[in-house]
């Protein structure tokens, strides 16, 4: 079954997460249409605040975490919306905000007609843990 963390070695895969807030999305709808690109912003600034939730919840804290390796975001877009890299600037920033250049990392940013729940970003990653602690 589904897990939000799968470590492999000194790698782990993080399970897209999305903008929850208490369990509940706290931005639904496409970018472009009834998201505007700074709300969709913040969404996937919660997405990563939620994957660094998760991290630390199988790691019991962020301490182990030597590089961010890869983040995958799907926005949820309207037909003509080409601003997915800058949704998730928002992310990629957050992530060099907690980790400084560790946090610097590969990426996708996929444009896509809908998602679960409508959400309107959802993102995933790979980290690199230090595994001798």
């Amino acid at each position: 079954m589904y897990v939000p963390v799968k470590q492999l070695g000194n790698a782990l895969f993080v399970s897209g997460q999305a903008p929850l807030v208490n369990g509940e999305p706290a931005y639904t709808g496409k970018v472009g249409e009834e998201r505007t690109l700074e709300k969709a912003q913040k969404a996937a600034e919660i997405c990563t605040i939620n994957m660094l939730a998760a991290v630390k919840e199988y790691l019991g804290d962020l301490d182990r975490v030597v590089n961010v390796v890869k983040l995958q975001a799907f926005v949820n877009s309207k037909v003509g919306f080409t601003q997915q890299h800058i949704v998730v600037n928002a992310a990629s920033q957050l992530l060099y905000d907690v980790f400084g250049d560790a946090g610097r990392h590969a990426r996708t940013a996929v444009g896509t007609n809908q998602l679960p729940l409508d959400i309107t970003v959802e993102i995933e990653a790979v980290f690199e843990i230090e595994t001798n602690k």
